[in-house]
């Protein structure tokens, strides 16, 4: 016997409900951010140059671990960086934020930290880290125009940037056949011609097919199993494999709106879910450049960053999108409040994660940064 519900009787009482209703209901108390003993004081005034030579004054380094994919995705903050601090020593460490995550939590436990400034996409980390005092409490200049959900009101962490994930087609490849709906993807015409990132490799694109079956139910999901998905590890892998003109659709990654080109990432209609989330940022109290992290934390969250956001949101609303987007919070489609609620039901991701690979088999792959060990840029 079946220790699932079938697929009738879940479309009948909620697709949501058989991995429990709780990932998408009320915030949970693990989500909470408990109040600091140390809250940081007002908002930052010197400069970046004043900063930039404070930092230089302190070492001249700093060491990023930033959630990714591969590590040139890292590229244009490394070039950004250095062209307006050329004297600072940045190593920006790309890797899975799960990895990342519990590198950083044995290096505290072995006294061997690395990392100065930690920007990772597992945001239930920052929540944990606050609580055990590991996070320095500051709050950089603008800290007080950046939209209260992407901040902790003690400083302790702040957004330095928008990330979104829907699904997206290649224009020359679909021709008309424009897809504008998850249900569009099981349609017989592209078995074979959709590529996916694993939905259980990576929390956010499995947030993003939880939503999908919350609201098109197991049913949809199987018809989508039947379709002869190329799965491979990274959300860079689909706009990979649409980019190179493989696949024509591809599923869990990032994009911009309002871009043209090759790929067209799909901003769904209010009917529709997409997720988006702000890609927390945050000093280690430990961190042995603390000046270069807030130099760092400073230059993401000038007017000058934001406004360059390659998908055209800013995680602060004194900063205008451009024509044709609202700001991300502006789309309850988005699902901006429920991904940290996902995220910190640790329990329910799992079973979500091993449903999904009884639909689409066991995860495959080496991860795509490589293995990178304990101490990366050390």
């Amino acid at each position: 016997m079946s220790i699932l519900p079938s697929r009738r009787r879940i479309l009948a009482t909620g697709a949501g409900a058989a991995l429990g209703a709780g990932v998408f209901g009320a915030s949970t108390a693990s989500a909470s951010a408990a109040k600091s003993p140390h809250t940081a004081g007002p908002e930052e005034t010197r400069t970046l140059d004043e900063l930039y030579q404070a930092a230089l004054a302190e070492g001249g380094k700093l060491v990023i671990y930033a959630g990714g994919d591969v590590s040139t995705q890292a590229d244009g903050l490394r070039t950004g960086f250095k062209n307006r601090f050329p004297e600072i020593d940045l190593k920006v460490v790309v890797d899975y934020s799960k990895y990342h995550d519990v590198r950083v939590d044995n290096q505290f436990a072995t006294d061997t930290l690395v990392p100065d400034v930690v920007q990772l996409q597992t945001v239930q980390d920052f929540v944990r880290w606050k609580e055990q005092g590991r996070l320095l409490a500051y709050k950089p200049a603008g800290f007080s125009k950046v939209y209260a959900p992407f901040k902790d009101p003690h400083g302790a962490w702040v957004a330095v940037q928008v990330s979104a994930f829907s699904f997206m087609y290649g224009p020359a490849a679909v021709g008309s056949d424009v897809p504008t709906s998850p249900l569009d993807l099981v349609d017989a015409k592209w078995k074979g011609r959709i590529a996916s990132s694993y939905p259980h490799d990576d929390d956010a694109v499995l947030y993003l097919y939880a939503l999908y079956v919350q609201k098109y139910g197991w049913d949809w999901l199987a018809r989508l199993a039947a379709q002869d998905l190329q799965f491979a590890r990274g959300s860079f892998s689909p706009r990979e494999a649409v980019t190179n003109g493989q696949k024509a659709i591809g599923i869990g990654g990032s994009g911009a709106p309002l871009a043209s080109g090759p790929v067209k990432w799909v901003l769904p209609d209010g009917a529709t879910p997409f997720m988006s989330w702000g890609q927390r940022a945050a000093i280690l109290k430990q961190a042995k450049n603390s000046t270069a992290a807030k130099l760092y934390l400073n230059w993401r969250l000038s007017t000058g960053e934001q406004q360059a956001a390659t998908n055209g949101w800013s995680v602060r609303t004194d900063v205008t999108p451009p024509t044709g987007l609202k700001p991300v919070w502006q789309y309850p489609n988005g699902n901006l409040d429920g991904f940290p609620r996902f995220m910190a039901d640790r329990a329910a991701i799992e079973r979500w994660k091993q449903t999904f690979a009884l639909y689409f088999g066991e995860v495959k792959g080496d991860p795509t940064p490589g293995s990178l060990g304990l101490h990366p840029g050390a």
